[in-house]
């Protein structure tokens, strides 16, 4: 059992209820669970395999409720890039914490950037598989973090709320599971670390449950609105 601080458990609990509703509801509503659990953790690689199982256990709640609406056209697109990007992450582990942090949230601001750009425009962006592929690929393996460049990818494909999430669902379940291998050969796991995941596995499904009467009552233009003002931040709390 982690020997945490009330604030510790506090705070590994809110992470958890919001990535249960960041997965079938309002994605990006997780955005600050990144930073928080290297807070909770102390420990910016160890936090990344410490949130895994409870990534794992809203993507397979998420796969489960919106499984018919994966637009899997768009998913068979990425593999190759994310798989490239899985591939340089997997050796840029071996680079400074700090380094790697401020790397991801530049990427992503500057795919915000061109999102916001490209709306504003008379030409709607497109989701080039390639960029937002080797981009999520990357940052989902040091830091967690593909939901930005994932969100950016399918609000460019301009995919309708309940596709986006379906879509979504599947892409995160498919690449966590195999982020495993790789946090396992660097020595990222431990009992405690499996303990804690273990205990908030509840707390993840009752924000899956969340998620899923909060979608309804969303409309498509705020609901792409939210999602990208909620990765511009999670950006910017990648650089702190």
């Amino acid at each position: 059992m982690p020997e945490f601080e009330t604030w510790q458990w506090i705070a590994g609990a809110f992470c958890a209820l919001m990535i249960g509703v960041a997965k079938t509801g309002v994605p990006g509503a997780g955005a600050f669970v990144v930073p928080l659990m290297v807070l909770t953790v102390g420990d910016a690689r160890l936090a990344a395999a410490w949130t895994l199982p409870m990534l794992t256990t809203g993507d397979v709640f998420a796969v489960a409720y919106w499984r018919r609406h994966a637009d899997v056209g768009k998913l068979l697109a990425l593999v190759p890039w994310v798989a490239v990007g899985m591939a340089a992450g997997g050796v840029a582990l071996a680079l400074s914490e700090g380094v790697l942090r401020r790397l991801v949230g530049a990427i992503i601001l500057s795919m915000v950037a061109v999102s916001i750009l490209g709306r504003a425009s008379k030409h709607a962006p497109r989701g080039r598989p390639p960029v937002y592929g080797v981009a999520a690929g990357f940052a989902t393996t040091v830091a967690n973090a593909a939901a930005p460049a994932m969100s950016l990818y399918l609000l460019a494909s301009r995919l309708e709320k309940r596709n986006f999430i379906a879509t979504g669902a599947w892409f995160y379940l498919v690449v966590n599971l195999a982020k495993v291998p790789i946090y396992t050969g660097h020595g990222l796991y431990s009992r405690e670390s499996l303990a804690f995941a273990a205990m908030m596995v509840p707390v993840v499904i009752g924000g899956n449950v969340a998620g899923v009467r909060i979608v309804p009552r969303i409309p498509q233009r705020g609901f792409e609105r939210l999602v990208i003002a909620l990765t511009a931040l999670a950006a910017i709390a990648l650089f702190f």
